[in-house]
């Protein structure tokens, strides 16, 4: 009889070992998640706000975002948006365009457009471009990418928005002309959409609002 309740007893301490075990693991799980979710969170609006004038954003940028969709313009399917306001007032929007014809994949970026139609900023997120050559379209790698700042397709004019090897004002790399070429353009093709747009693009969120703006011109 002792022999069986010291195996029924082990029994239970073992189960109530187990319970707890996996009661530790849940906890974890979800405060870990939860602390990956708002790093992530802070990465990004880190990203953005370097892309908006300081000061001028009262919105949470991060949860203020629209999908929309114009391939042929802004390199895939699905581009998420998020908008900057002042107190209501539209300051600029963000958007995530694809450069598909990189030299080496497709290059991801972050565009930002004020509401006066010039750039705040363009930032690339990610590439596959060739080190020491085509990846110097990186901020740390060097400021070409700053070059963008302030620009607008006033200044310079459309026709001009090409590497300067093509008759356009901006400088190309020394053995890596694709790749600033593409980049160019992706950048360009992304503010004559804003301009396209306009307003709508501050416009509430909502399912009918994203079918409105998807499509576009070619």
């Amino acid at each position: 009889m002792k022999i069986e309740t010291s195996i029924v007893v082990a029994g239970l301490l073992l189960g109530a070992f187990s319970v707890a075990g996996a009661g530790l693991v849940a906890a974890t799980h979800v405060a870990t998640t939860d602390r990956i979710a708002l790093n992530e969170r802070q990465a990004l609006l880190d990203k953005l706000s370097v892309l908006v004038p300081a000061g001028r954003v009262t919105n949470d940028m991060a949860t203020d975002r629209i999908e929309v969709s114009d391939p042929s313009r802004l390199g895939s399917g699905r581009t998420t948006v998020y908008r900057a306001f002042d107190n209501g007032a539209p300051v600029g929007v963000i958007l995530t365009p694809v450069v598909p014809d990189g030299y080496a994949g497709p290059i991801h970026l972050l565009v930002a457009v004020l509401s006066d139609g010039t750039l705040g900023g363009v930032r690339v997120v990610s590439h596959k471009e060739t080190p020491g050559l085509g990846d110097k379209i990186e901020e740390r790698r060097t400021d070409w990418v700053l070059g963008f700042d302030g620009k607008s397709l006033a200044d310079p004019l459309p026709e001009q928005w090409k590497v300067k090897r093509d008759g356009g004002v901006f400088d190309q790399f020394t053995g890596a002309t694709v790749t600033p070429r593409a980049v160019v353009k992706a950048v360009k093709s992304t503010l004559l959409y804003v301009r396209e747009k306009g307003d709508a693009l501050y416009a509430p969120p909502a399912s009918a609002q994203v079918r409105a703006l998807a499509g576009g011109a070619g």
